[in-house]
């Protein structure tokens, strides 16, 4: 069987920036474990699947190790393909998510892909000396979401001098470990560790705005924020509160396109 295969740096301007992802569209599902084997072949933070319904698609994220409820660079990066290279005509577009329903996409004017996702609400966390043990340094703050554990601290430099355990982190009860604090330059940072998946540090994490977005603007109070992920590629995110769902957006740009055959 040949699938056509296309990857795209999302939530980046130009290549070799932002957090690259592998996109399969599909005439059909294929079983899982072929997914899955595809994922972990092409060795990328994520691989997206999507296959087309009546008017939308429905959409799957695969790391190198697992499948994950819900990744945004991937999201945006399949976006990103259906408008370029298959027809996609309209501004607006729907996928669909068995572990996280409905996600709603829009093209804006400036080349922009926005995404509107489910707020994931937090619960602070009293007792987490296991968590900073792994993370390396004591936080101001820690909160837990649905799959991920929370860390706020002080300031920028802070989180660009945090040197992680991977291997404590990967024995913590969670998807991933997200590190934020106010940013110099834009509204707040972050970086996020998440080896139980294959990913010691995501360079740009979508989903983990989901989080961050509703804490940073209550903190700051203010709906629409601009963030950056601190990690070696970088990535800068426009994020909007909305309440029980939060609006994501950013750039795109095409490193591959391709053939596989399995």
């Amino acid at each position: 069987m040949k699938q056509k295969i296309y990857q795209i740096d999302a939530f980046a301007d130009s290549v070799f920036t932002g957090n690259p992802a592998a996109v399969c569209i599909l005439d059909a599902w294929i079983d899982g474990k072929t997914m899955q084997q595809i994922a972990m072949e092409n060795n990328l933070a994520e691989t997206a699947f999507a296959v087309k319904k009546e008017d939308y698609y429905e959409i799957r994220w695969f790391t190198p190790e697992t499948e994950v409820d819900l990744c945004g660079h991937a999201t945006l990066a399949t976006a990103y393909v259906l408008y370029t290279y298959y027809g996609h005509t309209s501004s607006n577009l729907k996928f669909y998510s068995e572990r996280s329903g409905e996600l709603l996409i829009q093209k804006l004017e400036n080349g922009s892909i926005q995404m509107n996702f489910p707020t994931d609400p937090l619960e602070p966390i009293v007792e987490a000396s296991q968590i900073e043990d792994a993370v390396g340094a004591k936080a101001k703050a820690i909160f837990r979401g649905k799959t991920d554990y929370l860390l706020i601290y002080n300031s920028q430099e802070e989180i660009e001098t945090i040197t992680p355990n991977f291997h404590l982190i990967d024995q913590l009860d969670c998807r991933g470990v997200i590190i934020s604090a106010p940013g110099n330059n834009v509204d707040f940072v972050s970086r996020f560790f998440a080896p139980q998946c294959g990913i010691p540090e995501d360079p740009v994490t979508g989903s983990a705005h989901t989080s961050l977005t509703p804490y940073w603007a209550k903190v700051l109070e203010k709906n629409t924020l601009t963030a950056k992920q601190l990690s070696p590629r970088g990535g800068t995110l426009h994020c909007e509160y909305l309440g029980e769902r939060v609006s994501i957006s950013g750039k795109a740009v095409p490193y591959l396109e391709g053939e596989i055959t399995f």
